[in-house]
C-alpha cells in the first residue's frame, strides 16, 4: 500500500531549524486561518440569507467547477472549493490510478492523503453484498486543519451485474466494527473529461470507503384503510393488505432475491430426491412490526415458472381425471388447481403440487406452511394468503410428493448456494515467455470469454483450467507451490504463499514470475516440474490469523513445467570444442514460423511423412484441442527430440515438406540454414 500522490505536485514539508522552522509553522497557519474564512463564507449569515446567494458565486463555483474539470486545472483561490483527483499506487504495483475525486476547499484538498487498502476487501462485503470498487482510505494528514463537512467524493466502480433487484451503496467504516451505508448521490458522471460509473457522495466524516452491490430494500407503510402494492424489485409479485388488517399505520420493509436457474439445476443433480423439484419463485423477505398482529388475512402473489413439460403433455389423449387425489402424509400440501380454469387447463395441474415454506424467525427455522392453500392463476403466477409474521418465504413447484425432511434440507442447501458461485482456477503461461505466468479466477459462465481475452493477451495452456470450484463472496484462494517450481508474486518479491480473494464483480487476477528451485533437477527431462496447489480459506478462517490452511486438504492442484534454459558454458579458445549438433540451426523460433504457415491439410501429410504416432497425436490434441498452430508445433517438438543429434534435421525437414508440396518453406528452411552456416563460420 502506498501513500497519496496528487494530480499536481506539491511542495514536501521539510521541517528544519530556525527561520525556516517559523516560516513553515507560519505557512501551515496561514493555511488554517484561510479554511476557516472558506468555512465562514460557505455559512449562513446572520440575518438567514446565505452570503454566496447574495454574491451568486454558487452558480459561479458550478461554472468553474465545469471550467477546471475540462481544462485539468485547479482554483489557486486558496479561500476556493476545487474538485482534485487522488492517485494512489495500487499493491504492489507502482501503477498510479485515480482512487476517487474530493470536492472540497483548496486548502482542504492539499492536505488529505489515500490509500488502497484492498487487503482487508474480505472483511468489508456481507451477507449478499458484492464489491464493485477499490477499498480506499481517506484521511487528512494536518490535525489542525478544520474540514467544512460535507464535502463530496466521487468513486470510480464497475458493475457488471445491475438489475431491479439490486442497489448501488458506498459502504463506509469508521473503525473497525462500525460501518454505515451512504445512498449515492448520483451513479454516473464526467470526471477529468471521462464519463463513466462514478459513486458520488456527500460525506461529514473520513475513513474507509468502498462501492457495493447488494440487495434493493423497499419500505411502505401500510394504512388502517389497507394497501395493495406490486414491489418495484419485481412487479409480477405483488401484496394486498385489506382494511383495518393493522390497528395503525405500519412501515414493511421488503427484499426479492431471485433464484438462479443453474443453482437449482445443480441442487437436482446432486440428489436424485430433488428430481421432482420443476421451479421455485424468488426469495421474498418480508419484515413486518411483530408488536402489530394481522387482523386479517394478506394475499401474496409471486411468479413461479410453469413446468415447461406441460405444454408437449397438453395435447396427449388422457382425457380421464382421478376420482381422488389424496396426498401421501409424507407431503401434507394440497394440490393446486387453476381458479376458473378449464377442463384442459385442470388436466394439466392435476399432477403438480405448489408448497409454500417460509422461516419464522421465533422457531428461527424453515417450516412448510400446512394450513395454507397456495392457488395457481394465470401466467405462472401463483397466490396465497398469510395471516401471521412470515420473515422469509419461497414456493417450490413440484411434480410428484416429497418428504418434508428433503424439503426442508433442500430450502436449506438453497440458501446456502445462493451466495456462492461456481469458479475455475486458470494458470495460464506466456507462450513467448513461459515464465511469465498469470492466475485467474473466473466464474464458470464466463470462462470461455475470459480465455478468449487470456489468448490475445499472449498466454496459453497447459496446464488446462480446474474443475468447477464453490466460492463465496470475499473468501480467499492461498497459492502453493511445491516441486521444482516456485513463483515471485506479481515479479516484484519472492513469496512461499500467493493470496487471491475472489469477488464476483471484480478481476481476480495474480501476476507471477516463475523460476526453478535447483537449476540441475529433473535431469532427465527437458523441463523443469512443479504443481500449484490452492487451499480456500473462508471469512470465518480469514478473521482468525492463526487459522493453519495448510492442514486442510486443497481445492484443486494444477501441474506445471518450465522449459531449461540454455546454459552457456565459456571455454577458453584453446580448449574451444566444435558441436557436431545440428538441431541449432532448427530453432524453436523456426518451428513457431513454420507451424503458423502450414494449413491443417498440409499439417496432417507433413505429420504422415514424419512418421510420428498416432498416439502422440492424440495427446497433443487432447491436450490443446482449438489452436491448430500451437498442435503444429507441438508436434514438430516431439519429432526433432525423437532423432539423433548427428542429423541435419533441417535438410530432412526440407525432404518432407517437398514431398508434400511445399516447396516454398523447404527453400525457406535451406535459406536459414545458409544463413546460419555463415554466422557460425564468422563467429570461429
Amino acid at each position: 500500500m502506498a501513500t497519496l500522490q496528487l494530480e499536481s505536485s506539491n511542495k514536501n514539508w521539510n521541517p528544519q531549524m530556525g527561520e525556516s522552522k517559523q516560516k513553515e509553522d507560519s505557512n501551515t497557519a496561514d493555511d488554517v486561518r484561510n479554511v476557516d474564512l472558506a468555512v465562514k463564507d460557505s455559512s449562513p449569515s446572520k440575518n438567514g440569507i446565505d452570503p454566496l446567494t447574495k454574491t451568486d458565486t454558487l452558480n459561479g463555483k458550478k461554472e468553474s467547477e465545469k471550467y477546471h474539470e475540462k481544462e485539468g486545472k485547479e482554483s489557486q483561490d486558496p479561500r476556493g472549493w476545487s474538485k482534485r483527483a487522488l492517485l494512489a499506487e495500487l499493491e504492489d504495483s507502482s501503477d498510479l490510478q485515480n482512487v476517487c475525486y474530493v470536492t472540497a476547499p483548496y486548502i482542504v484538498v492539499q492536505k488529505l492523503t489515500c490509500r488502497i487498502v484492498n487487503n482487508m476487501s474480505s472483511l468489508v462485503v456481507s451477507d449478499s453484498e458484492e464489491l464493485v470498487s477499490n477499498v480506499i482510505s481517506i484521511q487528512c494528514c494536518d490535525s489542525r486543519i478544520k474540514i467544512p463537512f460535507p464535502i463530496t467524493i466521487a468513486i470510480p466502480f464497475s458493475a457488471r451485474y445491475r438489475g431491479n433487484s439490486r442497489d448501488i451503496l458506498v459502504k463506509v467504516f469508521e473503525d473497525e466494527l462500525h460501518s454505515s451505508y451512504i445512498n449515492p448521490v448520483s451513479l454516473e458522471g464526467t470526471h477529468d473529461g471521462q464519463k463513466g460509473s462514478f459513486a458520488e457522495i456527500k460525506v461529514y466524516k473520513l475513513g474507509v470507503f468502498s462501492v457495493v452491490s447488494c440487495l434493493r430494500k423497499e419500505n411502505f407503510t401500510v394504512p388502517r384503510k389497507g394497501l395493495s402494492i406490486k414491489l418495484s424489485m419485481d412487479t409480477r409479485i405483488s401484496l394486498d393488505y385489506l382494511p383495518a388488517t393493522f390497528n395503525v399505520p405500519i412501515i414493511v420493509q421488503s427484499m426479492v432475491q431471485p433464484v438462479d436457474a443453474t443453482v437449482l439445476s445443480t441442487l437436482k443433480s446432486k440428489s436424485d430426491a430433488y428430481h421432482s423439484i420443476v421451479s421455485t419463485s424468488p426469495l421474498v423477505h418480508i419484515v413486518h412490526p411483530s408488536p402489530q398482529p394481522f387482523r386479517k388475512s394478506v394475499t401474496f402473489t409471486l411468479p413461479c415458472p410453469p413446468n415447461p413439460d406441460q405444454k408437449k403433455q397438453g395435447d396427449d389423449t388422457d382425457h380421464a381425471r382421478p376420482g381422488s387425489a389424496a396426498v401421501p402424509k409424507s407431503t401434507p400440501i394440497l394440490r393446486t388447481r387453476a381458479v376458473s380454469a378449464s377442463v384442459k387447463k385442470s388436466r394439466e395441474t392435476a399432477n403438480e403440487y405448489l408448497i409454500l415454506l417460509g422461516y419464522k424467525s421465533k422457531e428461527e427455522q424453515w417450516v412448510i406452511m400446512e394450513d395454507v392453500t397456495v392457488r395457481n392463476i394465470l401466467n405462472g403466477l401463483v397466490a396465497f394468503e398469510l395471516s401471521e409474521h412470515i420473515e422469509r418465504l419461497i414456493v417450490f413447484r413440484m411434480t410428484s410428493s416429497v418428504k418434508n425432511s428433503f424439503l426442508i434440507t433442500l430450502i436449506n442447501d438453497l440458501e446456502e448456494s445462493m451466495c456462492h458461485t461456481m469458479v475455475n482456477v486458470v494458470l495460464y503461461r506466456k507462450k513467448e515467455k513461459p515464465s511469465n505466468a498469470v492466475v485467474v479466477v473466473v466464474p464458470y459462465k464466463e470462462l470461455s470469454w475470459e480465455l478468449m481475452k487470456l489468448r490475445e493477451e499472449g498466454y496459453c495452456s497447459p496446464p488446462d483450467p480446474s474443475d468447477e470450484l464453490s466460492m463465496r463472496e470475499g473468501e480467499q484462494l492461498i497459492l502453493r507451490f511445491s516441486g521444482n517450481i516456485s513463483s515471485s508474486g506479481n515479479g516484484n518479491r519472492d513469496s512461499q504463499f500467493q493470496k487471491l480473494t475472489f469477488h464476483s464483480q471484480r478481476k481476480n487476477r495474480l501476476e507471477l514470475c516463475l523460476k526453478e528451485v535447483d537449476e540441475f533437477g529433473n535431469y532427465c527431462s527437458p523441463y523443469y516440474k512443479g504443481t500449484a496447489i490452492f487451499y480456500k480459506l473462508t471469512k470465518d478462517q480469514i478473521a482468525t490469523t492463526t487459522s493453519d490452511f495448510a492442514r486442510q486438504d486443497p481445492v484443486c492442484k494444477l501441474p506445471l513445467t518450465l522449459p531449461k534454459r540454455e546454459r552457456v558454458i565459456s571455454r577458453p579458445a584453446s580448449a574451444k570444442v566444435v558441436s557436431s549438433d545440428l538441431s541449432e540451426s532448427l530453432s524453436d523460433a523456426l518451428l513457431c514460423w513454420l507451424s503458423d504457415e502450414l494449413s491443417e491439410e498440409d499439417a496432417a501429410r507433413l505429420v504422415l511423412s514424419l512418421r510420428i504416432r498416432r498416439s502422440s497425436i492424440q495427446l497433443v490434441k487432447l491436450r490443446i484441442p482449438e489452436n491448430l498452430s500451437d498442435q503444429i508445433y507441438e508436434l514438430l517438438v516431439m519429432w526433432r527430440k525423437s532423432l539423433p543429434t548427428s542429423v541435419d534435421k533441417i535438410n530432412l525437414l526440407s525432404h518432407y515438406l517437398c514431398k508434400c508440396g511445399r516447396n516454398d518453406l523447404a527453400k525457406d528452411l535451406r535459406l536459414q540454414k545458409r544463413i546460419t552456416s555463415n554466422n557460425n563460420e564468422q563467429g570461429e
